[in-house]
């Protein structure tokens, strides 16, 4: 594949997993948000085992997600870098499926409390507020998308990875 087809690509990917991201959070927005959140969106964060597209386009879609859903700005900012170390964090570890989420579901559980406590003041104690988030975060990211990333698993090709023979 040439370098502006790959580029075109992985531009797409990256917009198109934006765009699932944004769509899954407001249309679950009565869980997607709060101390006690289960994010269905999160469950996209396997994909940086399939494209490293995904990196920016989870960044991004976390973002216009968390503005198109009425977050704070600090919420926007730190919420999506946690989802950004997460994805990064899952693409460094692609060689091992079932490593893939935990830089989310750590990342989010150690930044996401004190956003709820000094963003909307949350008066729960940091330390349950992350045992809340780390659960959201395994029930979206492990459960749901471990079953997303089996569905993926059979249809690889649809990431432009496949080698092809000439």
């Amino acid at each position: 594949m040439n370098s502006s087809r790959t580029t075109a690509l992985k531009v797409t990917q990256g917009a198109v997993i934006a765009a699932l991201y944004v769509a899954l959070t407001l249309l679950f927005a009565p869980i997607s948000f709060g101390e006690m959140q289960v994010r269905i969106s999160e469950a996209l964060t396997i994909l940086p085992l399939f494209t490293p597209a995904a990196i920016p386009g989870l960044f991004l879609g976390c973002v216009l997600g968390n503005l198109l859903g009425g977050a704070i700005p600090l919420d926007v900012i730190c919420g999506s870098l946690a989802t950004l170390i997460g994805a990064a964090g899952g693409y460094l570890l692609r060689k091992n499926r079932w490593l893939v989420p935990l830089p989310t579901v750590l990342s989010n559980a150690l930044i996401v409390p004190f956003v709820l406590r000094y963003g909307y003041g949350v008066p729960l104690p940091i330390p349950l507020m992350m045992v809340y988030v780390a659960a959201g975060e395994i029930l979206s990211c492990y459960v749901l998308g471990e079953l997303l990333c089996t569905v993926l698993l059979r249809h690889k090709h649809i990431f432009g990875n496949e080698k092809k023979s000439s």
